[in-house]
């Protein structure tokens, strides 16, 4: 058999690749995750009472920002490394660092403003024990979902890539989590809504090894 014969032979009946099959399974990851965490929210948490009149306070939509947009980062890194041999890229890494230093240099503003007595109530507020673990609960759909997503596409950097998705589960959690948490200081969400975000990562870093490979 020539080689071009069996070239054909081996191509007959192969169906096209998707080019759209990262974002359709990334786009049912953060519905999944989103809905899940909005939903654990309500069941465990509620709203809280005063969300109408926050949602004319400009600080309270910064609040929402800061998860949001680390969520778009932790999307794109998500993305790229779901993808066999990908990196994450400067630009990747800069969209993951960036709105951490800009909320950690608000946070030490605020700090320095505010008056000496007042600086460790802004930096624990009321919920310091129990917000990183709140969030945490909250990405457990969103973990999973993620972790589904990127292991369809065969990543191969498996740690690194179950960290940043972890990442993605708890900033979208932490989306979620805001509608709940009464907390206004910028410094406290520069450390604990970061540390909730951060404990899924760390147990998408443990447990990427075995959740994505393929």
């Amino acid at each position: 058999m020539k080689t071009k014969d069996m070239i054909t032979m081996l191509a007959a009946g192969v169906a096209p690749v998707d080019r759209h099959v990262a974002a359709k399974r990334f786009a049912v990851a953060l519905l999944v995750g989103g809905l899940g965490a909005v939903l654990l929210m309500l069941l465990r948490f509620g709203l809280r009472p005063d969300l109408e009149a926050m949602l004319s306070a400009p600080l309270f939509w910064i609040k929402m920002a800061f998860p949001l947009v680390l969520s778009l980062g932790a999307l794109v890194a998500a993305a790229r490394l779901a993808r066999p041999g990908v990196p994450v890229g400067a630009p990747g890494w800069a969209a993951l660092v960036a709105p951490v230093l800009l909320i950690w240099g608000a946070a030490l503003i605020v700090l320095y403003l505010a008056p000496a007595p007042e600086r460790l109530d802004l930096l624990l507020g009321l919920s310091w024990k129990e917000c990183p673990f709140n969030i945490a609960l909250l990405s457990v759909p969103g973990f999973f979902a993620v972790m589904w997503a990127m292991r369809g596409l065969a990543p191969t950097q498996p740690r690194l890539a179950g960290a940043i998705g972890g990442l993605l589960a708890g900033s979208v959690a932490t989306v979620a989590y805001c509608l709940h948490c009464p907390e206004m200081g910028v410094p406290f969400w520069a450390v604990w809504y970061l540390l909730g975000m951060l404990l899924p990562a760390l147990v998408g870093a443990l447990l990427g090894p075995r959740l994505l490979r393929w």
